[in-house]
């Protein structure tokens, strides 16, 4: 048999390979998540249902889903166990305490767009036609709004001369 028409069949028991060694992989972390869960800890369902674990059994868990109310879940049915400031963060609104070096960011980018007057008229920007604007400074004699009603005659963006 030639080499040539194995080498699909190689990589494709290879990838297959691959891709069965990497799920394993989460699997076995998952299990390890699941089996150091501790009374007390909090942890998000795989629902996404915020909960303290209360007690843990062989293949259940005992959380506590808000002061006296509690429901048995499977073990499976636990998608992350969080560290306690994270699950404070989640369920009760509390702030971390962020460690910054002075540096304060504005609510707003008012702050940040802020100019001096000299800056500011430079900063204007004329919305206007180039060719309006030329033709006005050539002819000041007439006011611009007279001189765009001569230039259209009546016609307006995309219409043509043929009838």
């Amino acid at each position: 048999m030639n080499p040539v028409t194995l080498l699909p069949f190689i990589v494709l028991i290879g990838a297959m390979f691959l891709m069965t060694r990497s799920a394993k992989k989460k699997q076995a972390a998952a299990a390890n998540m699941r089996n150091e869960m501790q009374p007390g800890t909090g942890v998000r369902t795989i629902g996404g249902m915020y909960a303290t674990v209360k007690e843990l059994h062989d293949d259940s868990v005992l959380l506590e889903i808000a002061p006296g109310v509690h429901a048995v879940y499977a073990k499976n049915s636990i998608g992350a166990v969080l560290d306690d400031a994270e699950y404070n963060r989640i369920v009760h609104g509390d702030e971390e305490e962020l460690d910054v070096d002075g540096a304060v960011v504005p609510d707003d980018a008012s702050s940040l767009t802020e100019l001096d007057d000299a800056d500011a008229d430079d900063a204007k920007i004329d919305l206007g036609k180039k060719a309006e604007a030329d033709d006005s400074e050539a002819d000041d004699s007439e006011p611009a709004d007279t001189q765009a009603d001569k230039k259209s005659d009546g016609k307006t963006d995309g219409e043509a001369d043929a009838k």
